[in-house]
């Protein structure tokens, strides 16, 4: 198994060990969701391929889907020009929101 270390070097975390991570469907580009990765979580999402995150509420873990089945399998990971972002390349099974839609970006804001 490679290590990762290097890799994971290479992003900047903030000052509470957390990088944005942005999933997107990997087939139609749809952004799914934003959550937040610490190195460990991101460490997990390399050597599994399936989505693991860092839940700032519960201060722990996760794994996308682990509950609901609405996994995220990771097909490429970038980061952006400053290194302080992360965007994940997923197949997406079923809704990837934990309001049952498909994306979490749902709502609209009308400008008139």
């Amino acid at each position: 198994m490679p290590d990762y270390q290097e890799m994971i070097g290479k992003i900047k975390f903030d000052q509470n060990g957390l990088v944005p991570a942005i999933a997107q469907d990997l087939c139609n580009q749809q952004v799914l969701m934003l959550a937040y990765m610490n190195p460990e979580s991101l460490r997990l999402t390399l050597e599994t391929g399936y989505c693991t995150y860092w839940s700032r509420s519960r201060k722990t873990l996760w794994k996308k889907g682990e509950s609901s089945g609405n996994l995220q399998k990771v097909k490429e990971i970038f980061y952006d020009c400053d290194a302080d972002a992360i965007l994940i390349l997923v197949e997406q099974t079923g809704p990837a929101c934990h309001t049952g839609n498909r994306s979490c970006f749902y709502r609209r804001i009308d400008r008139d």
